[in-house]
């Protein structure tokens, strides 16, 4: 790193409609390194990398970029200055080549008047050469998947020669490969001397790809620290004011009957002969790498894409379950893991899509009940504590946390006695993260039985009674509460075969 800094923040505050979201921040972003903003939903750390890429003007404060002071009013002049923010969701013209959306916004002369498509397309395929990526630069955009999306973003951050690169949560809807791919190129950006901001919810990734992170609490910087110096528990305790451990815990709950038994589950190309059972009562976790197979066998028995062969128990009597009104029917609630895609109806509004799993409830005589369907929400609102403006505004505009809650109380309405919970902290913040694990833990304590699908292997082992692992669609391990570490997980959860030894657990 340089010893002077590429930017300098002194005092940058931020007031939206009289109340500060932002109090005097001072910090020192570095030409050459790759710098983590972490804090809770609402902390500032996007407030900030906003000001930094002209989307919102500080109430107060002020910038230097390479000890010259600035003043960086909008997106175009922070483009000017060579600031660019990549979005978690890429923004870009759909319907234009990815070499035309690499040009937009640029103002070289020889961009104005004709317009010469060879020398674009050249340039175009030159920064994707630059990258490593291999991206046909003729064809339109909407046809990308969002890791190339970004990919073109951090194209268009080098064609305009940028120094300072946001990235805002960016590897959320990647692959494991997709982020190793993006994590490559981050330190390659690093090391010709740019600076990355990495912002994520994801401790264990910013402790393998950055130098240094910036811990933002209610508003305030709370401290610098080099991540070599460390661990994952010192900046929880940064981030909440409270360590992990006594976040997470598990409400003592009495083991009943089996409720859930499945038996032989096989689909070909999927998983095959699954068999295990969860009681009242009981929290039992899935754990394993990615394509291990346990979203599969979730989904095969809660009806949303049926197994081929064995068979499924409630409460002790064989089940049919071919589509998911038929779970519904016998007491079972799936929350998926990809809540965006499956979990909401993203234009609706909150109270909407809490109440649609009840019509029967707020529309009694086959006419909506405003008057139900308002109650009930509040009723949702209050018990899970979820953060909004309105019932009716529409359910994408909460966070991801917010969002998780809705779909929770969504299922709740339906008074489930098997919950199938999928990644259901996946991406939200670790203050609410701990309210999930509260509320998990009494949804057990009331004697329902939980199969919790988990990537994070500090929850399962706080939060299970028995941990079950998977292994290229085969169950490899039943390992009781006292039984489990992490080491004894991943060594179940690790291909004997060696095709998915790189891969890390998720």
């Amino acid at each position: 790193m340089a010893d002077a800094p590429l930017i300098a923040a002194r005092g940058i505050s931020k007031q939206f409609a009289g109340v500060e979201v932002l109090s005097d921040v001072d910090l020192d972003l570095m030409a050459g390194e790759i710098h983590a903003l972490l804090g809770e939903n609402g902390a500032g750390k996007s407030t900030f990398a906003k000001i930094l890429a002209g989307v919102h003007r500080p109430t107060r404060g002020t910038l230097a970029l390479n000890g010259q002071p600035v003043e960086v009013n909008n997106p175009t002049t922070a483009q000017r200055l060579g600031i660019t923010l990549i979005h978690q969701e890429p923004i870009s013209f759909p319907d234009m080549s990815v070499a035309e959306n690499l040009v937009l916004g640029r103002t070289d002369s020889a961009l104005l008047g004709r317009v010469p498509w060879a020398e674009m397309e050249q340039g175009a395929k030159d920064l994707m050469t630059q990258l490593g990526v291999r991206i046909d630069v003729t064809k339109p955009m909407r046809g990308l998947s969002i890791a190339d999306q970004q990919m073109v973003e951090i194209a268009r951050a080098l064609a305009s020669d940028s120094r300072l690169i946001i990235m805002d949560e960016p590897t959320a809807p990647l692959t494991p490969k997709e982020v190793d791919t993006l994590f490559k190129i981050a330190r390659r950006l690093r090391d010709e001397g740019r600076t990355i901001i990495f912002i994520s919810h994801r401790l264990e990734e910013v402790q393998a790809l950055c130098d240094r992170a910036t811990i933002f609490r209610d508003g305030a910087l709370v401290d610098t620290v080099d991540v070599v110096d460390v661990t994952d528990e010192d900046i929880i305790k940064l981030m909440i004011g409270r360590p992990l451990r006594e976040l997470i815990h598990k409400t003592g709950s009495e083991i009943g009957e089996v409720a859930l038994e499945v038996s032989g589950l096989s689909q070909p190309g999927m998983f095959k002969n699954i068999s295990f059972s969860v009681r009242k009562g009981e929290i039992v976790g899935l754990a394993g790498l990615v394509g291990a197979g346990r979203t599969d066998v979730a989904r095969a028995i809660f009806g949303v894409a049926p197994a081929q062969s064995g068979t499924i128990n409630v409460n002790g009597a064989p089940v049919t379950i071919a589509e998911p009104s038929d779970a519904i029917d016998l007491g079972l609630a799936f929350v998926p893991e990809d809540r965006a895609v499956a979990g909401i109806f993203k234009t609706l509004s909150v109270e909407h899509n809490i109440t649609a799993t009840v019509p029967g409830k707020i529309a009694p005589r086959g006419f909506i009940s405003r008057g139900i369907e308002k109650a009930l929400t509040a009723q949702s609102v209050k018990q899970l504590r979820i953060r909004l403006a309105s019932v009716r505004q529409p359910i994408g505009e909460l966070s991801g946390g917010n969002q998780q809650k809705a779909i929770l109380a969504r299922w709740l309405h339906t008074d489930p006695q098997i919950l199938i919970l999928d990644e259901p902290t996946r991406g939200i913040d670790i203050g609410v993260k701990a309210e999930f694990y509260d509320m998990i833990g009494k949804l057990a304590a009331d004697g329902r039985a939980i199969l919790l699908i988990s990537s994070e292997l500090p929850e399962l082992l706080a939060l299970c009674d028995r941990i079950l692992v998977m292994a290229e669609g085969e169950l490899t391990a039943d390992l009781l509460r006292a039984d489990a570490t992490q080491e004894t997980i991943m060594h179940a959860a690790v291909p004997k075969t060696g095709n998915h030894a790189q891969e890390s657990a998720a």
